[in-house]
């Protein structure tokens, strides 16, 4: 039999779950907008974006390529297909192209999974419309009905959730270019809303109880407000009754009136990054890629993020209380560039040292150092974690921000032997290890976990 005290807990779990069950959100951006983020997504710090669609079968310039060619009627763009297609060729004609032959969702989990991401974001729909979902809602223009022939949101949701950790999520373009119902209720400066009707809200219901994603990515939205896309509505319904109410968050992206004010974490614009802390939980979706998000044929090598950048990256990023989603661009036909996967490993590599610098981490009283700007800081309950991203020549660090007393201790991550340190002028310097470059824990950045320190 249960103990008085047992039944008393017992009570008390019950009623605290029925509060947070009996939580009702209305379709007001003020009601929304409090509900509070799954503590998940702040914890995880590090994501995965990726764009794959048709446009990866031109590859060329970027993910754009269809507006670009025949909604701007960009030069360069009109060029590249009078020089390597035939004249009456159209944008769909690409879509029997895109085969995804080399697909191996398997290959995709493990790479990822070796990143050290927490979660990914993959485009079930771009601004050109294509669904790589079978969808209702989009006839003969999905990744069933033509080009791979297959679930491709489908088959990558069940590798990740088969063989890893990480959580799940999908990017939804809100609108498309060059549907007719949507172009139809921008001419009538959005005062119908067919296209919400019939193909935005279905298709994201769609993907919400098919996929169940642990994040929801809307973009696409800018043109008209959130209450065109009815985007109060169905974040009410992703809240309190869809099948991912306790784990989704969502951004920011629902309604011209939206971006950076309502929603869930905040993305602003893209590669955002206010360079320090704001009283909002933000992610910073960035490219390897520089100029694109999608693949590109034509790219250089100089085009990409060095590891080195990427770790700068993260570690400006989550300093300031941001997360980091970083952005692959796959093939037409299946394959993560070896340049994208070397990037993802050397990351992988660097947070199996350093993972403890930056997953479930806060920011800290200071995020960068006045005295030595490679320096950034995060923190933990129990330490202060300074990210060292260049080695001083002088091999020592001299920062200006943390106060030590005798029984502060310094540690480097992945090095056995503890540092020593001096105090001159209220600055502190700490003595780097001599030793061989095989010999460091890591190649691009090192972390000096600092404790007892105020």
């Amino acid at each position: 039999m249960l103990s008085r005290y047992n039944m008393f807990i017992l009570y008390l779990v019950l009623a605290v779950l029925m509060m947070v069950t009996a939580q009702q959100y209305k379709p007001t951006w003020d009601s929304l907008d409090s509900r509070p983020l799954p503590p998940w997504y702040d914890e995880a710090k590090l994501g995965i974006f990726i764009h794959w669609g048709v446009f990866s079968v031109p590859s060329f310039g970027s993910e754009w390529f269809w507006w670009n060619w025949q909604g701007l009627h960009n030069q360069e763009y009109v060029d590249f297909m009078k020089k390597n297609y035939p004249p009456d060729f159209t944008y769909p004609d690409f879509a029997p192209m895109f085969k995804a032959e080399f697909f191996n969702p398997q290959e995709w989990a493990e790479i990822f999974q070796a990143s050290g991401a927490k979660y990914i974001v993959l485009t079930s729909k771009h601004h050109e419309g294509f669904t790589n979902w079978p969808s209702h809602y989009s006839w003969n223009w999905n990744a069933m009905d033509i080009g791979p022939h297959r679930d491709l949101v489908g088959e990558l949701a069940g590798a990740i959730r088969q063989n890893t950790s990480i959580r799940f999520g999908l990017y939804h373009s809100l609108f498309e270019w060059f549907n007719p119902l949507y172009i139809s209720d921008k001419k009538n400066k959005f005062k119908t809303n067919e296209y919400v009707e019939k193909i935005c809200l279905p298709e994201l219901y769609e993907i919400i109880n098919n996929y169940k994603p642990d994040v929801l990515w809307s973009d696409g939205d800018w043109e008209p407000s959130s209450s065109y896309w009815n985007s109060t509505g169905f974040l009410a319904w992703l809240y309190n009754d869809s099948p991912v109410k306790n784990t989704v968050v969502t951004n920011d992206r629902w309604g011209s009136d939206a971006l950076c004010k309502h929603g869930g974490y905040y993305t602003c614009q893209d590669r955002y990054n206010p360079g320090k802390v704001i009283n909002h939980k933000w992610e910073n979706c960035m490219t390897i890629d520089k100029k694109s998000w999608g693949y590109r044929r034509n790219s250089q090598l100089s085009d990409y993020l060095t590891t080195h950048e990427i770790i700068s990256t993260l570690a400006e990023t989550v300093s300031c209380g941001g997360n980091l989603l970083i952005n692959v661009g796959p093939t037409a036909d299946g394959r993560i560039l070896p340049v994208f996967e070397e990037r993802l490993r050397e990351l992988g590599d660097w947070m199996r040292v350093n993972g403890e610098a930056i997953y479930g981490t806060k920011p800290w009283r200071a995020q960068n150092d006045t005295l030595s700007p490679y320096v950034w800081y995060t923190s933990t309950k129990g330490a202060v974690y300074a990210i060292v991203l260049t080695w001083p020549k002088s091999g020592n660090v001299t920062i200006a921000a943390p106060r030590v007393s005798p029984n502060t201790s310094v540690q480097m991550l992945g090095y056995p032997t503890p540092l020593k340190w001096t105090v001159t002028n209220n600055h502190t310097a700490i003595i780097l290890p001599v030793i061989t470059p095989d010999s460091l824990p890591c190649k691009y950045a090192w972390v000096l976990k600092l404790q007892n320190i105020a």
